[in-house]
């Protein structure tokens, strides 16, 4: 970093150097050095707790630059209808406005035909089976399974 300097300052910057210079030849070396005494650990060591790493909300790279508002708009009854057009990157890397157009159309003639044909949605969501019952005879083997150990406790008859 060049910075300008008038006569003066210049003058006065070359005194500060001479002076600081002289300063540190005249300072003497302590006689002893000196050693800080051991300290002791405390008794209980407080740790930390659990840290987590989150992912960013959007996948894109961290621009330091780039403008983020500070305003958080909570959702509302709107934000589930509701998406952003497009940005022209977005439309070029999937294949154009025409493209994007024949595969909106597509998506739609696709639910129109599966509300139509009243089949099974794609994503279902998940229904738990009953625990698998024992058989007389596995019961009755595992029973003597465990008299034979030591730390078996048998369990109950269902």
């Amino acid at each position: 970093m060049a910075v300008a300097l008038s006569g003066y300052q210049s003058i006065a910057l070359a005194g500060l150097l001479v002076a600081g210079g002289a300063h540190a030849q005249q300072a003497e070396p302590p006689l002893e050095p000196t050693v800080p005494p051991p300290t002791q650990a405390p008794a209980q060591v407080t740790t930390l707790g659990e840290v987590r790493a989150l992912k960013p909300e959007d996948d894109q790279p961290l621009d330091l630059y780039r403008y983020k508002s500070p305003v958080k708009v909570e959702s509302n009854r709107f934000s589930r209808s509701w998406s952003e057009p497009p940005s022209p990157e977005q439309v070029s890397m999937s294949g154009g406005y025409l493209m994007m157009g024949i595969n909106y159309g597509l998506g739609k003639a696709a639910q129109g035909l599966h509300k139509l044909t009243g089949g099974p949605d794609q994503i279902q969501s998940a229904v738990a089976r009953p625990p698998p019952e024992l058989s007389a005879e596995q019961q009755r083997r595992a029973q003597e399974f465990c008299a034979q150990q030591e730390d078996c406790v048998v369990p109950a008859g269902r």
